[in-house]
């Protein structure tokens, strides 16, 4: 049993004067193969404890449906924490922010009328209990009253930072309490009096979340949370990208200032992200201080991991920080991963989209187009078909805000792009008496706002569709999840065939090894290795050009990669596995 404990300076463990030494990472965000590899590498850094957060829309992704095997096995991944002599603080939500989609929260909660988020609303209360009842029940007899190693848990996360309702708070925590979480609770906030005074909870330890300037930091903790310990809930060692912008670094020699300032204070700290991994499949969130930002696929972060589970400078500084103040780091056997250049590959075949629609649920009619989340659907793309008559003067395409990036297409021929805050091809249509056309509208989720007072964001045509000013009615949609068992009932072709469409590799392999995958001629989409979604790409707007391929998911032989392009694909297009990423 570690009974974690404090006074007004300092954390106890069992009695003995203690400095948390936390660095964060997902399991989610990290294949289950390697999770051993990346605990091994923190604990071989002298840290102590490890940090995750646990991720709701994935282990309720259908409403009532509890999904804890597999990648999700939380468990398990304390477990392995265990075995190697690292604590837990664990930060379930049920909001995370995190870059991640929706900020960790399903996106059937969006199918509630006039549901409330993160705040006191009956209905949202009862929703978060039966996900933590679930939760906690998968953990049992792993919380430290228990005999287990997960010694913290947050209540909420950032909450100063979107609202103020401290009763809101207090049912959060007693969820905790009647699941039978009895370890010390915390929350974590930005240090300034707003965010403190929304988001902290009286008699429940508070921690700062930064990445500059410690010392204000603890300044601040020590006049505003007077009697308890300093703790930086989130260091922020690094940052994320999203696509359009420059690819985000910082130098191990800023972290280390800050953290060396902890230190001397006698704090204690959890650096996020110490391995940030990658947003697989459709998970990554978005921004949207006024624009929309979607965060690209890979979470690097600039982490003293990289995003392939790398020790780079940044990890033996800071291990040489803490051998400094708490001597030898424990001996493991640690190393990087092999990395492999497998070299090009050309397309084997290729399946045009819109002659594949039996490979993906039937269609379903209203007399307005339904969003993303009234068809039941999470992620990936939606399909709406609708046939236009005349006559009708010229009159312009109006689509509202599309959500988030849609190909318009006439009688099956691309008539233009809107995407979201960036792009707004004027397509104009005019017909004659007893003429007729086929409008098809193929929109993409490219993640839902994660952080921010614009949370509530659905997906799919959420205005309706408009030619001038009238409302066009009369609608089938799809749900194209895009998910494994979707794409093995493609039919496909020798023909190259225009965009959108599905493109098929054989891939031969040796040796697994990590790898990288770059898509040249490609210009948007996602790919598909072996039935693992690597993750999106987006070559025009940069900054990443790689995609991260881990070796788990190859194997010796034919493998296969499928990719996904919605926009154009050039002749000589290509599937380039090389030894090194490339991420701006």
């Amino acid at each position: 049993m570690h009974h974690l404990t404090y006074d007004a300076d300092r954390f106890y463990l069992d009695g003995k004067p203690h400095t948390i030494l936390s660095g964060a990472i997902h399991y989610f965000r990290v294949p289950r193969a390697y999770w051993h590899d990346r605990l091994a590498k923190l604990r071989a850094c002298g840290f102590n404890t490890v940090e995750t957060y646990t991720c709701w829309n994935l282990h309720e992704r259908r409403e009532g449906e509890f999904v804890f095997s597999g990648n999700l096995d939380l468990a398990a991944y304390i477990d392995e924490a265990a075995a190697l002599g690292l604590q837990v603080i664990l930060r379930p939500g049920p909001y995370i922010c995190a870059e991640w989609e929706f900020g960790g929260l399903p996106s059937w909660l969006l199918t509630y009328p006039h549901l409330p988020l993160r705040c006191y609303d009956d209905r949202f209360i009862r929703l978060v209990e039966r996900y933590y009842t679930a939760l906690f029940a998968h953990i049992k007899g792993r919380l430290a009253c228990d005999g287990g190693n997960v010694i913290l848990v947050q209540v909420e996360n950032e909450y100063g930072s979107y609202g103020d309702d401290h009763r809101y708070m207090r049912a959060v925590a007693d969820i905790y309490a009647r699941c039978g979480v009895n370890v010390p609770l915390f929350t974590s906030d930005g240090p300034t009096q707003w965010m403190f005074r929304g988001g902290t909870l009286d008699g429940v330890l508070a921690v700062a979340n930064y990445g500059r300037r410690a010392a204000q930091a603890f300044d601040f903790l020590e006049t505003n949370r007077p009697g308890q310990p300093k703790m930086c809930g989130e260091f922020w060692d690094g940052w994320f990208d999203h696509w359009y912008e420059e690819h985000h670094q910082r130098g191990e020699g800023d972290d280390i200032d800050e953290l060396r300032t902890m230190l001397e204070r006698g704090g204690n700290f959890n650096i996020y992200m110490f391995h940030g991994g990658t947003n697989f499949g459709f998970l990554n969130g978005a921004n949207h201080p006024g624009t929309y930002q979607p965060t690209v696929t890979s979470y690097d972060y600039h982490a003293p991991l990289s995003e392939a589970g790398d020790m780079t400078p940044k990890y033996y500084a800071i291990k040489a920080l803490i051998e400094e103040f708490f001597g030898p780091a424990p001996e493991m056997d640690v190393r990087n991963s092999e990395k492999r250049a497998y070299g090009s590959f050309a397309p084997a075949a290729c399946a045009p989209l819109l002659d594949n629609l039996n490979a993906f649920p039937a269609s379903v009619e209203s007399a307005m187009p339904m969003t993303m989340e009234e068809l039941g659907q999470d992620f990936g793309f939606t399909l709406y078909r609708s046939t236009l008559e005349g006559p009708s003067e010229p009159l312009a395409l109006n689509l509202g805000e599309p959500r988030d990036r849609v190909h318009i297409f006439l009688d099956g021929a691309l008539a233009g792009i809107r995407e979201r805050d960036r792009r707004d091809d004027e397509v104009k249509l005019g017909l004659e008496a007893g003429e007729t056309h086929e409008l098809t509208l193929l929109v993409e989720n490219m993640g839902r706002v994660n952080y921010g007072p614009r949370l509530r964001d659905e997906k799919g045509l959420i205005e309706g569709v408009r030619f001038g000013q009238q409302f066009h009615f009369g609608w089938t949609q799809q749900a194209l999840r895009m998910e494994p068992e979707e794409l093995a009932r493609l039919r496909w072709q020798d023909a190259r065939t225009a965009a959108p469409a599905f493109y098929r590799f054989a891939v031969t392999v040796d040796r697994p090894a990590d790898t990288f995958l770059r898509l040249d001629g490609f210009t948007h989409g996602f790919a598909v290795m072996n039935g693992h979604n690597l993750g999106r790409f987006y070559n025009p707007a940069g900054p990443q050009k790689t995609l991260y391929v881990p070796a788990p998911w190859l194997r010796e032989g034919e493998n296969e990669l499928i990719v996904f392009e919605t926009d154009e694909a050039a002749a000589d297009c290509a599937a380039v596995f090389v030894d090194a990423p490339e991420l701006g």
